[in-house]
């Protein structure tokens, strides 16, 4: 299958270097990084699972984080009322 793809510019150099060391086509040295790739997922059978390092927010005592969506939702409203009483 041909097709265009946009190589990262990185990506592209690593590729070029593997082409140099192993006197190999680019198209055989592409094929091979993404067979690997692939089979290497494949193998494993699950990606590596997203993690959240948590970090404390530095908020005042006394004030609840679940309270800041509210606060988010009503500034939200407000500015959707604002908005529709200058179109009517």
């Amino acid at each position: 299958m041909r097709t265009t793809v946009t190589l990262d510019p990185d990506v592209e150099r690593g590729l070029r270097d593997e082409q140099h060391r192993t006197h190999r086509s680019f198209k055989e040295v592409l094929n091979r990084a993404i067979r690997e790739g692939l089979s290497r997922h494949a193998r494993t059978g699950h990606s590596t699972p997203f993690r959240v390092d948590a970090r404390p927010m530095g908020l005042r005592s006394g004030l609840d984080p679940g309270s800041l969506n509210r606060l988010a939702d009503d500034l939200e409203i407000d500015d959707f009322k604002e908005r529709e009483e200058r179109r009517g």
